[in-house]
């Protein structure tokens, strides 16, 4: 299937990322590729590093990218290990487009869905052991609670673990409707009639444990801004509340200077803010009318700061 819609946030996030034609730029969450051909297609002797953890995206980038090939390289990895992707490279500018991508959403066989039918997969790299059903099939009470409860944030988490319990103990739960039967089971008709569709936090919840989301979310922001050349810039995209909150307490850890206490006289912690954070942008109506899944995202954007702006 060819994507040809734009990135969510495009002209935001290429007026982020000040983009100059010899400079070195990353796409951490490569995805369709639609922010990388926005990206590669205003470099001339620059170069753009793209990451993916999900092969598929690898492989389809090929072809959406291929005008631009000579200024493109692409990496099969996780946004985890952006320390060891990029050496010793300094870079002018990182993009991250954070969560499940549009393809992952619209292919059931991957499992990411609670509106059709598929194996319990929900891996956004397939090479992954750790898959939806292991989670969900054997797992204990009180982890399924808990991922619930923190990566969902669905009030109904005891109740939901308790039924996938119950379920399982007669036989597995195989596949993703399966798994919506057995949610539903666990909730009152009040909520089963709310606008959300009941499984959607679950669902999310489930997918975060799979990949690993949150965990990453915080070591890669430093090492992104690690990597940054002086005046160089990030710029985040998020989509639910759990990975912004994460986000932007990291970004502002980047960004403060001294911790000691107020009644020090003096500094003696010796920290010094990394980077400049710049306002958070969201979507404009016109934007979510024609992709509505752009209505909860949030652009976070930040600057590398040089020892002598300091």
């Amino acid at each position: 299937m060819e994507y040809t819609h734009n990135p969510v946030l495009r002209d935001e996030c290429v007026e982020a990322l000040r983009i100059r034609p010899g400079g070195v730029y990353v796409d951490g969450t490569l995805g369709r590729a639609g922010h990388s051909r926005e990206i590669a297609r205003r470099l001339t002797t620059g170069k753009l590093i793209c990451i993916d953890r999900d092969m598929a995206a690898i492989e389809a980038a090929g072809e959406r990218l291929a005008p631009w090939m000579d200024r493109v390289r692409l990496v099969h990895s996780n946004f985890s290990e952006l320390g060891s992707v990029l050496a010793e490279e300094g870079v002018d500018g990182m993009l991250f487009d954070l969560g499940v991508s549009s393809p992952q959403l619209d292919d059931p066989e991957r499992g990411f869905s609670y509106m059709q039918d598929a194996p319990l997969d929900m891996r956004m790299d397939r090479t992954a052991p750790l898959t939806a059903r292991e989670v969900v099939n054997s797992w204990s009470m009180e982890e399924l609670r808990r991922i619930l409860y923190d990566f969902g944030e669905e009030r109904y988490a005891p109740a939901i673990a308790r039924a996938i319990v119950r379920r399982r103990e007669y036989k597995p739960i195989e596949t993703t409707l399966e798994l919506v039967d057995v949610i539903k089971s666990a909730m009152p008709p009040a909520a089963l009639r709310e606008k959300q569709h009941p499984a959607k936090r679950s669902f999310q919840a489930i997918r975060i444990a799979v990949n690993g989301e949150l965990d990453a979310l915080p070591p890669m922001l430093r090492a992104a801004a690690d990597k940054l050349r002086p005046g160089g810039r990030l710029a985040v995209i998020t989509f639910h509340s759990l990975e912004d909150r994460i986000v932007k307490r990291t970004l502002r850890e980047l960004a403060q200077g001294c911790t000691c206490p107020p009644e020090f006289p003096v500094c003696v912690c010796g920290k010094k803010p990394l980077v400049r954070l710049g306002k958070p942008v969201t979507p404009t109506a016109a934007e979510i009318a024609e992709n509505p899944r752009a209505r909860s995202a949030r652009l976070r954007t930040a600057e590398k700061l040089d020892k002598f702006d300091i």
